[in-house]
């Protein structure tokens, strides 16, 4: 029996794709050949390339204010990128903390960054400030979730995707004297994984040198006592690791902020008057504002950039995907059916809605027979009260009954007298003459 051209055709594409990946095998284990080039080719411009492309593409940063009402995180804002941001005093008596984020489009000698901040509002005025760190994890946690969701489209647009996961969460921390607060540790806590955090002591202008100084130690002692993963500027780099490591034993940065000038020695300097005084922002003898600003923006922005995707988003994902069911173990993932997993996870989540359904119509229940409770005990109280007003009025009805029978009794004995007595008339008579007598007088 002969065999089908077609046959033959995919038995000679199977043979060849088998080659092919029996050489494929045989690369893996040979080291790759060093081969000099006899004369230029031109593939050392490709950094070149990836710069000319970056450039095109613009650059984007997310920048996180965590600080109380007041603190000055837009008026630092303003000073570090030394422009004037759209801001607006906020109030102390909100319920909740809120966030507010306002992006803006910066251009430098034709680079081009997206830049968006976003700055709590109404952090710490709460008398129960027990979830008041709950809608900073939740937000953070929702701009992670809709880069995963974006990653899992079929048609995927990741290029253009507009990036809003947090890069640096800046927590701005008050001078009190007495160390962190507990909102401060739990806050920072919570986000220590999720986020890369630099603390800064604010207004640094408001105490004396030595009084921040040991304010600066408690703060060092209690982050390293309670483990908080405070972001290290990295010191793999030749060229900027002695700068940085000098910088992480610098932290937490006292910063003073301003956007106004003065004239000092014939010079503008950006600073703040006092009557006892100038505190110049960009004066490292007076605030660690320029060192913040060189390692925030100048020098390792695209380190913050890659952290939060290779380390803190890839653990996010990580954890989501674990929920979707999938697995690290090869083996595991061979026979792994992504729709019999969705079908499972959609069956624990309608079992998981169910769940909550019958506790919501519990709790309905319950508090419906509350209500039915305290509305038949408010209408006993109304009868009983209706009761006693009727009873009332009952015996009020008799007793003027039995006082008008006896007044109608005593109108009639009187009649009767009066008819009996002689010379009635005449009396009458007399007794009205005198009274017209009396008027007349």
């Amino acid at each position: 029996m002969e065999s089908s051209p077609d046959f033959k055709k995919v038995f000679s594409t199977f043979r060849s794709l088998s080659e092919t990946s029996k050489g494929l095998e045989n690369s893996k284990t040979k080291p790759a050949r060093c081969v000099r080039l006899s004369a230029h080719v031109g593939f050392d411009s490709l950094p070149d390339q990836l710069v000319n492309k970056s450039i095109q593409n613009g650059f984007v940063f997310n920048i996180l204010c965590i600080g109380e009402t007041g603190i000055g995180k837009s008026t630092l804002m303003d000073s570090l990128f030394n422009t004037k941001f759209d801001s607006v005093p906020n109030p102390h008596n909100l319920k909740k903390v809120e966030l507010n984020a306002n992006s803006y489009e910066l251009y430098e000698n034709n680079v081009k960054l997206k830049l968006t901040i976003i700055e709590t509002v109404g952090y710490g005025d709460q008398i129960n400030k027990e979830n008041s760190f709950k809608d900073l994890e939740d937000y953070i946690d929702a701009q992670f979730e809709y880069y995963l969701q974006e990653e899992l489209k079929i048609k995927r647009s990741i290029l253009t995707y507009q990036d809003s996961r947090i890069h640096v969460c800046l927590y701005f921390i008050c001078p009190t004297g007495h160390g962190l607060k507990p909102l401060d540790l739990i806050c920072m806590k919570r986000l220590d994984k999720k986020v890369n955090i630099i603390p800064i002591i604010a207004k640094a202008d408001c105490v004396s040198k030595h009084d921040l100084e040991v304010f600066k130690s408690k703060v060092n002692k209690e982050i390293e006592v309670h483990e908080l993963n405070i972001y290290q500027f990295p010191v793999d780099d030749e060229s900027i690791a002695n700068v940085n490591a000098e910088n992480n034993n610098l932290l937490p940065f006292t910063v003073v902020g301003s956007i106004d000038y003065s004239l000092i020695e014939d010079k503008s300097v950006r600073c703040r008057e006092y009557p006892w005084g100038i505190v110049e922002v960009e004066n490292e003898s007076h605030s660690d504002f320029i060192r913040l600003r060189d390692m925030l923006i100048r020098t390792n922005m695209e380190d913050m950039r890659d952290k939060t995707h290779n380390v803190h988003y890839e653990m996010f994902r990580r954890r989501r995907l674990h929920e979707l069911g999938f697995d690290d173990n090869e083996s595991a993932m061979m026979n792994f059916n992504f729709q019999v997993a969705c079908k499972n996870k959609k069956a624990a989540y309608l079992e998981q809605m169910k769940k909550r359904e019958d506790d919501a119509r519990k709790s309905l229940i319950a508090k419906t027979r509350e209500a039915e409770h305290e509305l038949k005990k408010t209408e006993d109280e109304i009868h009983g009260h209706y009761e006693l007003l009727k009873k009332e009025y009952t015996q009020d009805k008799a007793r003027l009954d039995e006082e008008e029978r006896i007044l109608d009794s005593e109108i009639r004995d009187f009649q009767e007298i009066r008819m009996k007595m002689p010379h009635t008339s005449q009396f009458q008579s007399i007794y009205n003459l005198t009274l017209k007598r009396n008027k007349k007088k």
